[in-house]
């Protein structure tokens, strides 16, 4: 079966870098496991991905359309199609003592946070500290071997899937008759686009509201209470 835009699909890969076949990325353990990068804080599992709606990199997304599921496939991407080439404004020169000040020693490969922003360290000469603040993977060639497992037809697990990669992990939501409730409190600002896209991503979904953890505790329980006394009578 072919898949297409739109759909959401399961999705297992495996992603290296060109210039030395090094993997950075993947979704079995075993795999990990085999290449001595196992890591028990990671979730190792395939993913769940809407194809066109840009939840992997451009040229990851481009490159699911039209393939057929349980099939392997193997592509080669440039920078621009990945995660993007070296942008020269992203190099910046910061003050050496403002990491002082912080008991912070920089040094080559140094992750940072600057105002908000993450950097590597690149280079420290004196009292001047350059800091890459482009993503870690800019400017290279990858390697992506995926393989699409399924088309999911599941709201709920459409839904869930939409919320892990853009509001969190472990958030606690309910799906019922069209309507999709989500414990999270957020300013309506930013509700109003989260909404629409997900109207837009799974149109069996026609209304979606954010509640506060204790009144969605409170309507589950209210439920519970309704389909005991039904099952009592």
């Amino acid at each position: 079966m072919k898949v297409k835009k739109g759909d959401f699909i399961e999705l297992d890969f495996i992603a290296r870098l060109k210039e030395n076949n090094k993997i950075f990325d993947l979704t079995d353990e075993k795999i990990a496991k085999e290449n001595d990068i196992y890591d028990k804080k990671h979730e190792y599992h395939p993913i769940i991905v809407c194809i066109g709606n840009g939840d992997v990199v451009k040229g990851l997304d481009k490159e699911l359309e039209d393939k057929e599921t349980n099939k392997n496939y193997k592509i080669e991407l440039k920078p621009e199609d990945a995660f993007g080439k070296k942008d020269a404004k992203l190099f910046q020169l910061v003050n050496t003592n403002k990491f002082r000040q912080e008991n912070i020693l920089p040094y080559p490969g140094l992750q940072v946070n600057v105002d908000n922003m993450f950097g590597i360290v690149r280079t420290v000469s004196g009292n001047r500290t350059m800091i890459d603040f482009n993503h870690p993977l800019a400017g290279k060639e990858i390697i992506y071997e995926f393989k699409i497992n399924n088309i999911i037809e599941d709201d709920n697990k459409k839904l869930g899937s939409f919320i892990d990669l853009y509001l969190g992990k472990n958030i606690k939501f309910e799906l019922e008759n069209g309507k999709a409730i989500i414990e999270m409190d957020i300013p309506k600002e930013i509700q109003k686009p989260l909404i629409e896209k997900i109207k837009s991503l799974i149109p069996n979904i026609k209304e979606v509201e954010f509640k506060k953890k204790e009144k969605i505790e409170k309507r589950q329980i209210e439920k519970k209470d309704i389909e005991e006394n039904e099952r009592n009578k």
